[in-house]
């Protein structure tokens, strides 16, 4: 039997196999709640920790033996044809979820159920339940948006029709936990807008809670516990860089530990660096795990190619986003977040959602990337852009036409020869400047006397009957040359009234050479 615990990135994390946070800090709202009888909503993209969380609180509040709790899923209810069926299958995962968590008899479950009529079973048999329990009963309905139309409407209508009987003839708490909250489950994409027949499914909710991400303590917290395990640190440099390409994900946190610790094998007597995280990040988006896959597949959905498009275009969404579907949607999957402008959740997430649509596009990208590395050792990025240019001239037309997120394909035209470039040799960091019409590239390359070569390129699109971009892009990029640090960069304007290419030279407005190329 393993002695050392590991970190977990497949189900729910358990407290004697895993590193794993205490659930309380990430849901402080909970607790009172339940306390109060009230029945809420839990909901956070996958792979946020729902189901632990969810299942550590039964445990707890079995354990102070003030309730009976039972966290279960709704998933073997998904394929359900009818109300009869989906009952049943309920109330035997109810059933089986009490089961494991080794209550009592009398505290368990009528067995078998009490009989009903199809849609009012569940609402029967939790009362009969109730009735006969000695404690509160708390109920969590895992996945509860796995359930769809008539099924999901009838399980909702049976849960506020027993609502006003809590807590001795019906569950004195209920919580309901998906992907999203229960108010969006009628909006869905490719579900019927109708199938709830009301805007509030759940109005007997008292709110709808966010599971949030590790904050940079938290990051810090989970990867200590490694330390007391082990003896082996990790350095504060190290933990910086997990948070910032993870953003605290909880599923990415604990995947670059992982990489770092069961996958690299950095040895227990050195401590990890951020060096070793900075190659966990990279090989993470290479391997394109299950969970970064299940986040990729759902680019080609509308609702979530008319956000993420213009963002990579550097464009606004034409919509309020504050009270967008679509933006709503992306942002319960994890895709983006929303403060103070949209942005991609995370860096690792923005890399692999672009490493995704160019690579259709790379591949037909024939070039011998060792051409572009002089006898020195250093990045030929003059040559780069010239081959580049010749690229476009042939190609770039063609692709911009038919790549699925046309708006942005010149974007992505480039950075797809980047890839081919320097991927392997070297790295490549995008900043997304929504609302200027701009991204902003940092080349890095590692030279042989361990210093790496820096090359800043920005890209702006001339779009036909709008203002020429070039003097707001000089001094876009004059603005980020000065926060890099960098002496000159390079200025790329896609121009769509389909001019000649050229390459030459400028100045930003503080004197800093900018090679311009106009394709």
């Amino acid at each position: 039997m393993r002695s050392v615990k590991y970190f977990n990135t497949t189900g729910p994390c358990r407290e004697d196999e895993h590193y794993m946070l205490p659930p309380e800090p990430r849901l402080p709202e909970a607790r009172e709640y339940i306390e109060r009888g009230n029945y809420f909503v839990l909901h956070a993209p996958r792979q946020s920790g729902k189901t632990t969380v969810l299942e550590t609180l039964a445990r707890t509040l079995n354990a102070e033996g003030e309730y009976v709790a039972v966290s279960f899923s709704c998933e073997t209810a998904q394929t359900a044809k009818t109300f009869e069926d989906a009952e049943a299958r309920l109330l035997g995962s109810i059933a089986e979820a009490a089961e494991d968590m080794e209550l009592a008899p009398e505290l368990r479950p009528p067995d078998p159920w009490p009989d009903a009529v199809p849609g009012n079973r569940l609402r029967r048999a939790l009362r009969d339940w109730a009735v006969r329990c000695p404690f509160p009963l708390v109920l969590f309905f895992d996945e509860i948006d796995t359930l769809t139309g008539d099924n999901l409407v009838s399980v909702l209508s049976q849960l506020r029709d027993g609502h006003r009987n809590r807590p001795h003839r019906f569950p004195h708490s209920v919580v309901l936990c998906g992907l999203r909250d229960v108010r969006d489950y009628k909006a869905a994409p490719g579900g019927d807008p109708e199938r709830l027949g009301s805007s509030s499914p759940f109005n007997i909710k008292v709110d709808s809670l966010r599971l949030a991400d590790f904050t940079y303590v938290q990051v810090t917290e989970l990867y200590e516990q490694h330390t007391e395990a082990t003896g082996q640190k990790f350095t504060p440099e190290a933990v910086q860089r997990a948070f910032e390409a993870s953003q605290g994900q909880p599923w990415l946190v604990n995947a670059l530990a992982r990489e770092v610790i069961d996958k690299m094998r950095v040895p227990v007597t050195e401590p990890v660096t951020d060096k070793h995280m900075e190659t966990a990040v990279e090989r993470l988006i290479v391997a394109r795990a299950t969970h970064l896959d299940s986040l990729v597949a759902r680019l080609n959905e509308p609702p979530v190619k008319r956000i993420i498009e213009p963002m990579i275009a550097g464009t606004v969404p034409s919509v309020d986003l504050a009270y967008n579907d679509d933006a709503s949607y992306a942002r319960d999957l994890g895709l983006i977040k929303l403060s103070r402008s949209l942005q991609m959740a995370n860096p690792i997430y923005q890399e692999v959602v672009v490493r995704v649509l160019t690579e259709q596009i790379e591949n037909a990208i024939q070039i011998d990337s060792r051409s572009f590395v002089t006898s020195e050792g250093r990045l030929d990025f003059e040559l780069l852009l010239e081959e580049f240019t010749g690229f476009w001239s042939l190609h770039g037309e063609i692709i911009s036409r038919e790549h699925n997120y046309a708006e942005a394909a010149c974007q992505l035209v480039f950075m797809a020869w980047l890839h081919r470039v320097v991927n392997g040799g070297g790295l490549i960091d995008r900043e997304y400047a929504v609302g200027r019409g701009r991204i902003d590239i940092l080349v890095r390359w590692p030279l042989p006397d361990g210093t790496e070569q820096w090359e800043a390129v920005e890209l702006k699109v001339h779009h036909r009957g709008r203002a020429d971009p070039e003097t707001r892009g000089l001094v876009q990029l004059d603005g980020y040359l000065r926060r890099m640090g960098l002496p000159c960069g390079t200025l790329i304007v896609f121009d769509q009234r389909s001019p000649m290419p050229t390459i030459t030279g400028s100045n930003g407005p503080s004197g800093r050479p900018v090679t311009l190329v106009r394709l």
